[in-house]
């Protein structure tokens, strides 16, 4: 299943499974149905030790694109894990992409299209709802009054100023020169630090006329375990410079008003 490293091509797709071998399976169909012709590598991490992928067909199945599988000895954190997959990346652009996303047509011809744009740091599709309303998947800065406001008062989104990492494109040069994720956040807020870190180096976040289906788990409104993490990375963001020096940031735009939208 590991064969040897591509080193050149268009877009190579990272997959972190934290147990979800059902829904990479179905991630797995899906770009094989939509995307066969614009992603050129896939890679899945199995995060959780002795997880196993039942690939359909087996491993011996015919990909459209070169199809890569690692199993970890521990788990490791949502941004370790993605960096660690796209440390050999060849290709001219890298997806972070998670595994509870459905596709109903290929979001990635669009997407690197938009990534290919000069000045641009990251594209990324509008997220449906399974009910085809759109997610909020554009946030404004987590300030501790606008977390008061959008949890206990219900009140949306007025501006965008970060996207969260269920399905980023990024140019190879614009992830290397960031390096990634920043591994010192487990789990929670590695998506607001890279977001922030885009735009404080010049780099602009597009968003790109697709759309896909997220699954969204919100892991931290069940679980005191996902929520400890959280608060311990809001704490983090909200003491590192990188989120001092974005409050300064004007915002990217109004965030979109909620409603169905075609795929």
């Amino acid at each position: 299943m590991d064969s040897e490293i591509k080193k050149s091509g268009r877009l190579v797709v990272s997959i972190v499974s934290h147990g979800h071998g059902a829904c990479v399976i179905d991630l797995i169909n899906d770009l094989r149905q939509f995307s066969g012709n614009s992603v050129d590598r896939v890679v899945v991490t199995l995060n959780v030790p002795g997880e196993t992928l039942d690939l359909p067909g087996g491993a011996s199945s015919a990909w459209p694109f070169q199809l890569q599988v690692r199993r970890n000895e521990r788990p490791l954190g949502f941004g370790a894990n993605h960096n660690r997959a796209l440390a050999d990346a060849g290709e001219e652009f890298v997806c972070v992409l998670n595994p509870d996303i459905r596709l109903t047509a290929d979001p990635f011809e669009a997407l690197v299209h938009c990534a290919a744009q000069p000045g641009v740091g990251c594209a990324y599709p509008v997220q449906l709802n399974v009910d085809g309303t759109v997610q909020d998947s554009e946030r404004a800065l987590p300030t501790p009054v606008a977390l008061w406001q959008r949890r206990a008062l219900g009140r949306g989104e007025k501006r965008v100023d970060w996207v969260n990492a269920a399905c980023l494109v990024l140019p190879l040069a614009v992830w290397r020169q960031l390096q990634g994720f920043d591994e010192r956040y487990f789990m929670y807020c590695e998506d607001v630090d890279l977001s922030l870190r885009i735009r404080l180096a010049g780099f602009k976040l597009v968003r790109a006329p697709v759309s896909l289906v997220h699954e969204a788990q919100r892991g931290s409104g069940r679980s005191l375990r996902h929520l400890a993490w959280h608060v311990r990375s809001l704490r983090r963001l909200w003491c590192s410079p990188v989120y001092r020096d974005a409050r300064k940031l004007p915002p990217l735009e109004a965030a979109p008003a909620s409603g169905a939208v075609r795929s």
